[in-house]
């Protein structure tokens, strides 16, 4: 799915502008992160549609 809303010639122009991730802790890690390029085709699909 993210394929389709974030093309690949444009994940290859984002990609290296985000940061990198932190290393997770052991004692309390967290939830795992969402990867970057899902999170991304999440926000252009409510930019596109207008999802409140």
């Amino acid at each position: 799915m993210s394929a389709d809303i974030v093309p690949d010639d444009l994940w290859e122009r984002i990609a290296p502008l985000l940061p990198a991730w932190p290393a997770r802790r052991h004692r309390h890690p967290r939830r795992l992160p969402v990867p970057d390029r899902d999170a991304l085709a999440g926000i252009v699909y409510v930019l596109r549609k207008g999802v409140a």
